[in-house]
């Protein structure tokens, strides 16, 4: 076997397997910090912050689920904008759908208040410790907020509808768009809504690891559920509201065609199939952080 030679030389030993020198106790701290986090770290992240909400009060809550609602219809906005300077080509959705998360990165990294990612968030919490007080926290948590939610989509709607800040063309966009959300009956909505609120609540179990990549999870877990055209509670309700209040819907069929089976695919998708999943991943593992 021919004897290992280093470039000046010198034999190399056989036996050193890597030339990765051992780490300093400096460079080991570091390495362990900039490792992703686990299940079991994650889980008390989002359980801590689930925490924080719940002990938000009300006004609080309410106004910055107002602001949330508002900011989710610039995704509205910017799709319509986008799809009334493309022709109508096959391609047309993969590039208009970019605009869909705009809305999303102003809610989340402005920690605002949004119904869908709030699904998951006090969730944690309520598993961890069930008691009633911790139930009734989370069911004003959910009711100010989506209420809030949904007056934000409303009037930003009433804005659109209702005044001459952009033009026919891309009026015209908004309209198209909204009848494209309301498309398909009560069970295919529910089920969209499903896939958009698992999609959502798994972008917020990603967060905390994402660090400064954040940006990026949000705009790539959102533009999948523009393009994949789910059911997004609030983004659909800006989009369907629209029709509604500029007379080309009727606000029974914003209700029972879309946002009830909107409203019930996302909770269901947030809680069964991430919030539930995940906890259950976490706790059967006997690895929980919190100690009650």
């Amino acid at each position: 076997m021919a004897q290992l030679v280093a470039p000046g030389g010198a034999p190399v030993s056989a036996e050193r397997k890597s030339p990765v020198q051992p780490l300093t106790p400096t460079e080991e701290k570091k390495a362990e910090e900039e490792q992703s986090l686990d299940a079991k770290l994650t889980y008390e992240v989002i359980r801590r912050e689930g925490d924080k909400e719940l002990k938000r009060s009300g006004q609080a809550l309410a106004w910055s689920g107002l602001a949330a609602g508002l900011a989710m219809g610039f995704s509205f906005v910017t799709e319509g904008i986008l799809r009334s300077h493309l022709p109508d080509a096959p391609w047309r959705p993969l590039i208009t759908k970019l605009g869909y998360p705009v809305g999303f990165l102003m809610v989340t990294l402005g920690s605002q208040e949004l119904f869908t990612e709030n699904t998951l968030t006090p969730i944690v919490p309520l598993l961890v410790e069930k008691s009633r007080a911790k139930l009734n926290a989370v069911a004003k948590l959910w009711g100010a907020t989506l209420f809030a939610n949904l007056i934000g989509t409303l009037i930003f709607a009433a804005v659109l509808a209702k005044t001459g800040i952009f033009e026919a063309d891309v009026k015209q966009a908004f309209s198209d768009i909204g009848r494209e959300t309301l498309k398909g009956d009560f069970i295919t909505t529910l089920l969209r809504g499903i896939f958009a609120g698992w999609l959502i609540a798994a972008m917020v179990w990603m967060l905390p690891a994402a660090s400064t990549a954040q940006p990026a999870v949000i705009t790539v877990m959102t533009y999948l559920v523009g393009i994949a055209g789910l059911a997004h509670v609030i983004v659909g309700s800006v989009e369907v509201l629209y029709l509604v209040l500029s007379g080309q819907a009727g606000a029974a069929d914003y209700f029972s065609r879309f946002m009830i089976p909107a409203l019930l695919g996302n909770t269901i998708g947030g809680l069964a199939l991430v919030a539930g999943l995940n906890h259950a991943q976490v706790v059967g593992s006997g690895n929980t952080a919190h100690k009650a």
